[in-house]
């Protein structure tokens, strides 16, 4: 872990933006895209870069924005990793969100979002929250190897329980699903069958598949050849060199997917999803004169 002084948080425009506290990240999950090239780490991905000013900043930036609007974080790096219990960075800009009334939609695969859920609360009854939490593996023994160092999905869905105690929507991204691993029909049924349990308000699939790019690929393959022996060369005869990755089952998977979807009211495209997640409500997308006089 090292630490540096940033010179934004914010990203986007518009009706929402995006921020990532952290660089990097210290799950180990054996899929994981952000270890591409392409983001142009110059540090290891264990080595975890903390923005220290990151509060800082994101009282800056909110305070000087007439409209108000969604925050997300963790699409890059998970918000609550190891590293979070003892620093509390995200927390907060939690705590910096709630004071100017913005909303949130965070994503991550750890219970330690727990620890903050009484800021969630606050921030979902004065604006809006989204807890969005990965779904891929249902089996507690093969999560372990997928996502080695987060916990299990079992206790994922408690967290998804925890929040609909609250009141507070949730979506779940259910990808990477990854061929010939767990791109089983038991598999998928069983994390959507708790997905209509807990009541989550969407789900979010790219295709029954995962995306490979020089940096992750060679991550993956490497786990693969540790717990998979055979499974790598498997994929290059299936797959060759390319990015996407779809598993062979993917038409028939995809139908039971959008099948107990529609069945059960829960948002199943990507762009439903998303739009539920960056829109604000209306009330508080509005200025009143006040605000024109004090801005």
């Amino acid at each position: 872990m090292h630490f540096v002084e940033a010179k934004g948080i914010l990203t986007g425009s518009g009706g929402h933006y995006g921020m990532n506290i952290y660089r990097g990240c210290s799950h180990g999950c054996i899929y994981c895209d952000s270890r591409s090239k392409c983001y142009q780490f110059t540090h290891p991905f264990e080595d975890i870069e903390v923005k220290q000013n990151a509060p800082e900043l994101l009282e800056m930036a909110l305070k000087s924005k007439r409209k108000k609007c969604m925050i997300g974080t963790g699409s890059m790096s998970d918000p609550y990793m190891h590293c979070e219990a003892n620093l509390r960075l995200t927390r907060k800009c939690l705590e910096i969100i709630r004071k100017y009334e913005f909303g949130v939609a965070i994503q991550t695969k750890s219970d330690r979002i727990l620890q903050d859920i009484d800021l969630l609360d606050e921030i979902n009854r004065a604006a809006k929250c989204v807890v969005q939490i990965t779904l891929t593996t249902y089996d507690d023994d093969l999560c372990q190897i997928l996502e080695p160092n987060v916990c299990n999905t079992k206790r994922r869905i408690e967290v998804l329980e925890e929040m609909q105690k609250r009141g507070i929507p949730t979506v779940v991204w259910m990808t990477p699903i990854l061929p010939f691993i767990n791109d089983t029909e038991e598999n998928i049924t069983s994390i959507l069958n708790e997905c209509v349990r807990v009541g989550v308000r969407g789900i979010i699939d790219f295709g029954m598949g995962l995306t490979l790019r020089d940096g992750d690929r060679e991550y993956y393959y490497a786990a693969l050849d540790k717990h998979f022996p055979g499974m790598k060369e498997r994929y290059i005869r299936q797959f060759g060199n390319a990015y996407d990755i779809p598993s062979p089952r993917a038409k028939e998977l995809r139908n039971i997917f959008k099948k107990i979807c529609k069945a059960n009211g829960i948002l199943s495209s990507p762009e439903e999803c998303f739009e539920f997640m960056h829109e604000l409500p209306e009330k508080y997308e509005q200025m009143s004169i006040f605000d024109f006089i004090t801005s």
